[in-house]
């Protein structure tokens, strides 16, 4: 039982401290966290695999394209047994002129201490809609693997 306390509590510490990495505005800290092999899967549908990619997709936000953002935990889930993070947060922006915020989660896949798998997702007015034979054709189509 202490096991299982310690293991859940270790998870819960990973998933704070990296998300509180974003918020320090440390890009090279929030790349520590990720494995060599690891994927980043953008709340508009674009994914990103291996390191460079995932600091590319980052660099905009981290050289203050959205003014100064920050992530306000609402709620988190762990599934200790398998390494697996649901975090629901408000992301916060704000520039000179205009500040803003909306919703969103982020389901985190560990490996040991490294980050495998980070799926974004937020509230948005519009769904992002993808084309059935364009998801098809690349195997991502429920079903379409069997």
């Amino acid at each position: 039982m202490a096991d299982e306390a310690a293991a859940r509590a270790a998870l819960e510490k990973r998933v704070i401290d990296f998300t509180e990495a974003f918020n320090r505005e440390d890009i090279d800290e929030v790349m520590s966290w990720f494995a060599a092999d690891a994927i980043y899967d953008e709340f508009n549908g674009v994914r990103s695999v291996g390191l460079a990619a995932i600091r590319k997709a980052f660099e905009p936000q981290f050289a203050g394209k959205y003014g100064r953002m920050r992530f306000h935990t609402e709620d988190m889930f762990l599934d200790v047994a398998a390494q697996k993070a649901l975090i629901r947060w408000t992301l916060t922006l704000e520039e000179p002129h205009r500040a803003g915020a909306y919703r969103g989660l982020d389901i985190l896949h560990w490996r040991g201490d490294r980050l495998v798998e980070k799926h974004t997702y937020c509230k948005a007015l519009i769904p992002l809609i993808r084309k059935k034979a364009a998801m098809q054709a690349e195997g991502s189509w429920p079903g379409s693997n069997l």
